[in-house]
C-alpha cells in the first residue's frame, strides 16, 4: 500500500473544486412541467405500475432511462411493493429479477447476484457498506421508507467503488413532493397473530407549498411460524422540502427502525443425528431460548441541496446512518442422538455491535456541445468514513448448563452469568472516489458512454485481536458502455466495467497482494412495446474475479513465524444469461418476468459458490377488472429457484456429504377490491401451495426452513 499523508487536503481540494465548476455554470436544464410545478428541480416520476420511463442515476449516474442503460436494471415500483405485500428488503430480493437471498439464522440474510455476494447498497444513490455476518438491521430494511428500489445488476464500481463484482441495490427514499395533503392510512392483520399499521401524510407547510414535509409511520406485532419466536418493529421517517429559489430545492430528513424480536436463533438446525443419519424436524423447530433476542436499531439522517443551472445540475449531499445491534444468542452445535436428544453443545452469546457510517458528496451533470451535437456529462466526488465497534461479555464457563434433550426443547435454557465486556472490533475504514462519465452522441442511433472512478480505500484497527492497517490508493476504476438503436424499438448495447475489494493477505515476501479486481462484460438487447409501456431486456454476461488470494501450504510470510502467505490467482468466472419482461401487456394487465442462468466455476472448471441458486425464474402478472367487476383486481406468481447445496463433512461419520436444496416454487396469490374511491381490502398469500422448503443449508452444517403457507389482509385509505 503506498502510504499518503496528504489524502484528506487533497480530498478537501477536489470537492471545493467541483464546488467552484459548479458554480461556475450556466447552462439549461430540461425539466418535467409536473416537477416544475412541484418544486423545479428535476425528480424521477414512475410512469407505469410495474416500470418506469424516466432517468435513473443508477448505473452511470448520468440521469438515464432503463432503455438507454447499458447494463441490466430492474425497479421495483411502489405499486409492485404494494401488490406482492413486500415488508422488507430481503422480501424485494427475493422477488426481484437475476438476484436472491439466503436465511442465516431467523435475523440474518445474504444476497447474492451472478454468483457473486452483494454487500453494499446505496440510499438516493449513496453507497452504504455492510456485512452481513454481524447484521445490524441492513437485511430488515422496511418497505414503508422507500418509494421504491432499483437494483443493478453486474459490477458497479464506477458508482459505489470497493465490493463484488454482482449487483447494487439503490433504496429510494420517498420526499415530500407534494403541494396539497395527501397520504394514506394501512391497516393489516394476518398468520401468526401478526397486525400492523402504516402512515404516510404529505402536506405543503405554508401558503405557496414551497415549503412541504412528510411524515411516515409504521408498526408491526407478531409471533412467527418459530417456535418461541416473535417480532416487532417500529418506524419513523419524517421529512422536509423547501424550494430556497425557484431552482434551489433544500431536504432534510431523519428515519429511525427499531427491530426488537424475541426467541432470536443464532445458526441453524442440526443436519445429522449421532449416527449419521439425517434429521427432519418440524419446521416450527427452534433453537432459541425464551431470553434470546438479536434487536437492532437503524438510524438515517441526510441532508441535500440541489440547484439548477441552465443545463447542467449541481447536489451536495450529507448522508449519515448508524445500524446498531444488542444481540443476546445462543448457539447449539452437534448432532444429538436421535433417540435420547443428547449430544448437543451450547455456546451462548452476549454481545454490541455499531456501525456508524458518513458520506459527503458532490456531483455535477449536464449536457454540452460537441461537433455539432449534444452530449451529456457527469462528475463526482464522494468521501465515506466507515467507524465499527464490537464488544462481548464473557461468560462464567461454570454456568453454562448442558443441553439436555434436544428432542424436547422448549426454550427453557437458563441464561448463563455474565462477566466483564471485551472488545471485538475497533476499526475504521476510509473511501475516497472521484469520477466521470460522458455519453457521446456519435449519431442520433449510436451513443457511446465512457467513464471511469479513481479510488482510495484503507481500514485500520483491531479485528478480533489482530491490527489491521491497510488498503489501496489510486486505483483506477473504467466503464465502457455502447448503444445502437433501430426501429425506434430496439437497442443493442454492450457494457465493461469492474470493482475492486481490497484484501489483507501478504506474499512470501510481506507484500500485501493488490486488490481483487472483478470484471464485467454484458450484451444485450432493449426493446420497447407498446409505445414503451412493456420493455424486455436480454443479456448475455461474463463476470470475472482476478488476484483472488489463495494460501500457499507450507510456505510462511518472511519474518513472521507461523504465519500463512498467500498468492493472487484467478478467480472464479461466471458467465450466463438473462431475461426480463415488464410492464403492461395491455392498459389492465400488468406483468414482471424474469429468468436467468449462469455457471460459477474456479480457474480448474469446478463449480463454486453453489450455495446459492444459479437458476431463477420469477414471474408476477396483475389484471385489473372494469365493466361489472370493476374495482376487482386479482394477481397471482411463482418463484422458481434451481437446485443449491454445500459439501460438508457429516459430523458424525466424518465422511464428505452433499447438503442439498432441490429445485422447488413459491406461488403467491393477491386480490384486492375498491370499496370506494379512497377504500380498497387487500389479501396476499404466499407459499400458496405450501411448499417445504429449506432457506439455506449447509451454512455451518446447519439448516434452516423458509416460511410455510400465511395470509395478509389489510384495508387502505387513501386521501
Amino acid at each position: 500500500m503506498q502510504q499518503q499523508p496528504a489524502r484528506f487536503a487533497r480530498r478537501g481540494l477536489a470537492i471545493a473544486c467541483a464546488t467552484a465548476t459548479a458554480t461556475a455554470s450556466s447552462l439549461s436544464y430540461a425539466q418535467s412541467a409536473d416537477t416544475q410545478e412541484a418544486s423545479g428541480i428535476s425528480e424521477i416520476l414512475i410512469t407505469s405500475r410495474y416500470t418506469t420511463n424516466e432517468q435513473l442515476d443508477t448505473a452511470t449516474g448520468l440521469g438515464l432511462t432503463l432503455y438507454e442503460t447499458p447494463q441490466s436494471v430492474t425497479v421495483m415500483t411502489a405499486q409492485r411493493i404494494t401488490d406482492q405485500d413486500l415488508d422488507s428488503l430481503t422480501d424485494v430480493v427475493n422477488n426481484a429479477a437475476g438476484v436472491s437471498a439466503r436465511a442465516q439464522d431467523s435475523t440474518r440474510h445474504t444476497y447474492s447476484a451472478r454468483g457473486f455476494a452483494i454487500n453494499n447498497y446505496q440510499l438516493d444513490g449513496i453507497p452504504i457498506y455492510w456485512e452481513p455476518g454481524g447484521n445490524a438491521g441492513e437485511t430488515q430494511s422496511d418497505m414503508s421508507l422507500y418509494e421504491r428500489v432499483e437494483i443493478v445488476r453486474g459490477a458497479t464500481g464506477l458508482l459505489t467503488g470497493a465490493g463484488n463484482p454482482s449487483a447494487s441495490i439503490n433504496l429510494v427514499r420517498k420526499h415530500a413532493d407534494s403541494r396539497e395533503l395527501t397520504g394514506s392510512l394501512d391497516l393489516s392483520g394476518g398468520s401468526w397473530n401478526t397486525y400492523g399499521a402504516t402512515a404516510d401524510v404529505s402536506t405543503p407547510l405554508n401558503d405557496s407549498g414551497s415549503v412541504r414535509g412528510r411524515f411516515v409511520g409504521h408498526v408491526q406485532d407478531g409471533e412467527s411460524f418459530r417456535d418461541l419466536a416473535e417480532e416487532s418493529t417500529t418506524v419513523f421517517y419524517g421529512t422536509l422540502d423547501a424550494d430556497l429559489t425557484d431552482n434551489t430545492l433544500l431536504r432534510v430528513g431523519a428515519s429511525r427502525q427499531d427491530n426488537e424480536p424475541e426467541g432470536s436463533t443464532w445458526g441453524g438446525l442440526p443436519v445429522w443425528h449421532a449416527d449419521g443419519s439425517r434429521t427432519d424436524w418440524d419446521q416450527s423447530k427452534t433453537i432459541g431460548a425464551d431470553w434470546t433476542s438479536w434487536s437492532s436499531t437503524v438510524e438515517h439522517y441526510y441532508l441535500d441541496l440541489i440547484h439548477d443551472f441552465d443545463n447542467w445540475t449541481a447536489k451536495f449531499s450529507v448522508n449519515n446512518n448508524i445500524n446498531a445491534s444488542d444481540q443476546m444468542l445462543l448457539y447449539l452445535f452437534g448432532a444429538p442422538d436421535q433417540e435420547t436428544g443428547q449430544g448437543m453443545g451450547a455456546f451462548p452469546r452476549n454481545a454490541a455491535t455499531e456501525r456508524d457510517q458518513t458520506s459527503v458528496s458532490f456531483q455535477l451533470s449536464g449536457n454540452y456541445g460537441l461537433f455539432g451535437r449534444e452530449h451529456d456529462l457527469t462528475f463526482g466526488v464522494v468521501d465515506h468514513k466507515d467507524d465499527s465497534k464490537a464488544t462481548s461479555h464473557a461468560r462464567d464457563q461454570d454456568t453454562v448448563a448442558p443441553v439436555g434433550n434436544f428432542n424436547e426443547w422448549d426454550g427453557s435454557y437458563p441464561q448463563p452469568t455474565w462477566l466483564e465486556s471485551n472488545v471485538e472490533i475497533d476499526q475504521t475504514t476510509e473511501q475516497f472516489g472521484v469520477y466521470a462519465a460522458t455519453r457521446l452522441s456519435i449519431t442520433d442511433p449510436f451513443k457511446v458512454i465512457l467513464g471511469g472512478r479513481l479510488a482510495d480505500w484503507e481500514q485500520n484497527g483491531q479485528f478480533y485481536g489482530t491490527p489491521r492497517d491497510y488498503g489501496d490508493d489510486n486505483v483506477f476504476i473504467p466503464y465502457v458502455g455502447a448503444l445502437y438503436e433501430f426501429n425506434n424499438r430496439h437497442t443493442l448495447y454492450a457494457s465493461y466495467t469492474d470493482i475492486f475489494q481490497p484484501q489483507n493477505l501478504q506474499d512470501p515476501d510481506g507484500n500485501l497482494l493488490d486488490p481483487i479486481r472483478g470484471e464485467s462484460k454484458e450484451v444485450g438487447l432493449k426493446s420497447l412495446f407498446f409505445d414503451g409501456a412493456l420493455q424486455t431486456n436480454l443479456a448475455l454476461f461474463s463476470i470475472l474475479q482476478d488476484n483472488l488470494g489463495q494460501a500457499m501450504i507450507g510456505t510462511p510470510i518472511t519474518g513472521i513465524e507461523g504465519s500463512q502467505a498467500s498468492f493472487a490467482a484467478e478467480g472464479p468466472t461466471s458467465e450466463g444469461f438473462e431475461l426480463e419482461v415488464v410492464g403492461e401487456l395491455n392498459p389492465n394487465w400488468d406483468v414482471s418476468l424474469s429468468y436467468t442462468q449462469f455457471d460459477v466455476e474456479d480457474a480448474d472448471g469446478n463449480p463454486v459458490n453453489t450455495q446459492n441458486p444459479n437458476e431463477l425464474f420469477k414471474l408476477f402478472t396483475t389484471y385489473y377488472f372494469d365493466d361489472q367487476l370493476s374495482g376487482l383486481t386479482v394477481a397471482g406468481g411463482v418463484n422458481w429457484e434451481g437446485r443449491n447445496y454445500t459439501d460438508a463433512q457429516n459430523l458424525a461419520t466424518g465422511e464428505v456429504e452433499r447438503l442439498e436444496q432441490e429445485a422447488y416454487a413459491l406461488a403467491s396469490l393477491m386480490v384486492r377490491y375498491e370499496l370506494t374511491d379512497q377504500l380498497s381490502a387487500q389479501l396476499n398469500v404466499k407459499n400458496l401451495l405450501d411448499e417445504t422448503y429449506y432457506s439455506q443449508i449447509g451454512f455451518f452444517s446447519q439448516l434452516e426452513y423458509g416460511a410455510p403457507r400465511n395470509v395478509t389482509a389489510s384495508l387502505n385509505y387513501r386521501f
